[in-house]
């Protein structure tokens, strides 16, 4: 479900309220945890982190006018999604994060390549989101992106 909000308060402000208070937790917990440089805002229809182009000049890949994006959060028909491109990207990150995760939480990791799915909003590991959204930098993130652009062609 994207949404056509312009702004992250705007988006939030649409959500029904079960969705509100665990989209704002995770807003917050990103926020606190995020390293500097980062820019907050809308990108396919979700809230999100990208690295600006004052950063990284050549933006994404394929589409090139967008900031390159880093984690999104969306609230989704049946799930709050957690989107991290590190995890996709980063093997020693995705180990990382897969031998954190029963140390927060009892239940099965949903996951896909980049995205976290978690049906009930208090199966949502605030704390674990939080130290991953701390475990890359800007410049970390556009390394990674770049070695995983070269390795495609």
């Amino acid at each position: 479900m994207q949404s056509k909000a312009q702004t992250v308060d705007q988006y939030i402000d649409e959500l029904p309220p079960d969705r509100k208070n665990i989209i704002s937790e995770l807003r917050k917990v990103i926020n606190k945890n995020l390293p500097k440089g980062f820019s907050e805002g809308m990108g396919y229809g979700m809230m999100g982190w990208s690295v600006p182009h004052s950063l990284y000049p050549a933006g994404y890949h394929c589409t090139p006018e967008l900031p390159l994006p880093f984690m999104s959060i969306a609230s989704q028909k049946n799930f709050v999604a957690v989107y991290h491109m590190g995890i996709y990207a980063d093997a020693k990150l995705m180990k990382w994060f897969t031998d954190e995760w029963p140390k927060h939480s009892s239940k099965k990791l949903d996951m896909g390549k980049s995205c976290m799915r978690f049906k009930k909003p208090e199966d949502v590991p605030l704390t674990l989101i939080g130290e991953l959204a701390s475990k890359m930098s800007p410049e970390d993130w556009i390394n990674c992106y770049e070695r995983m652009l070269k390795s495609r062609k």
